[in-house]
């Protein structure tokens, strides 16, 4: 296990999410008995909140864990790494520890700074709560999720994060037969660390489940599926769960979001452009 130095690099402007029901729909056909199970239970917060409660996005994606279970995320692989990035930022703005197994080798340290930045943690305390393990081949991997039990009683994280494991079985040579067993054997030891440590856990996958052997029928139990729909100038964000979604809409430079003129005690807020109140009298010409 290694931590990921942070630099410094220039802030960007983020999407602006928006919020909203949507028509109900099923989980995915592959899920589990027990996912059938955890989406009838009501959820059951977490003793520390994950995410801060700002901006919007946050408290959005709180809802979408639970301890003990796990959360798919299912997507492309720049807009779930993207996420992903915020994601890390917004544990450490909330004094969260993230112990990640990266299985794409995609982690962008430069850009999780510069959100960590956005929402003013400093970098050398980001760096500090985000543990990564990385490995070179499949079997490796394998090795890496068989030790992370004791990787997570020395860190002692808040969140769980497996990126993308099945990726590295793309690219390594690793023959066909040996292939589903080992994703297999991670999935039921996913299993076993969600019970165990009663951590949230979120498992990312840039493609079907199908894709992750085992991950449904012996993995974690799961709480949420989170779809990433992409469409022109936007994402969407399908939680299955609850019925809900969150768009992501590029904002055009220089516009301001409205996340920055929130209620602040210590100013007073004047009307703008709006009628002016009774007071009780008609006013008369003359």
């Amino acid at each position: 296990m290694i931590a990921v130095p942070l630099p410094s690099v220039p802030v960007i402007p983020s999407p602006s999410p928006v919020e909203g029901p949507r028509p109900r729909v099923p989980f995915p056909s592959v899920r589990s008995p027990t996912a059938r199970r955890a989406s009838a239970r009501s959820h059951r917060p977490a003793a520390r909140p994950l995410f801060p409660t700002e901006p919007a996005l946050f408290p959005w994606l709180e809802r979408r864990f639970s301890p003990g279970e796990a959360t798919v995320w299912i997507g492309p692989h720049s807009h779930v790494a993207r996420l992903l990035e915020l994601l890390y930022a917004g544990s450490a703005r909330a004094g969260g520890r993230v112990s990640l197994i990266e299985g794409a080798n995609r982690l962008n340290p430069y850009r999780v700074a510069e959100d960590g930045r956005s929402l003013n943690v400093d970098s050398s305390d980001l760096v500090g709560r985000i543990r990564l393990a990385r490995a070179f081949t499949a079997y490796q991997l394998v090795a890496l999720v068989d030790g992370w039990a004791k990787e997570i009683r020395s860190f002692r994280p808040s969140l769980l994060v497996a990126h993308d494991l099945p990726a590295l079985f793309e690219t390594d040579e690793v023959p066909p037969e040996e292939r589903a067993p080992l994703l297999g054997h991670m999935a039921e030891t996913l299993r076993t660390l969600s019970e165990r440590t009663r951590l949230p856990m979120l498992v990312t996958l840039s493609g079907e489940p199908r894709l992750f052997p085992g991950l449904t029928e012996h993995g974690p139990r799961l709480f949420d599926v989170v779809r990433f729909r992409p469409r022109a100038h936007a994402l969407d964000l399908e939680a299955y769960r609850e019925a809900m979604h969150l768009s992501f809409v590029a904002r055009p430079d220089g516009q301001r979001g409205l996340e920055e003129f929130g209620p602040d005690a210590g100013q007073e807020v004047s009307r703008w452009d709006a009628p002016s109140p009774p007071t009780g009298r008609h006013w008369r010409s003359g």
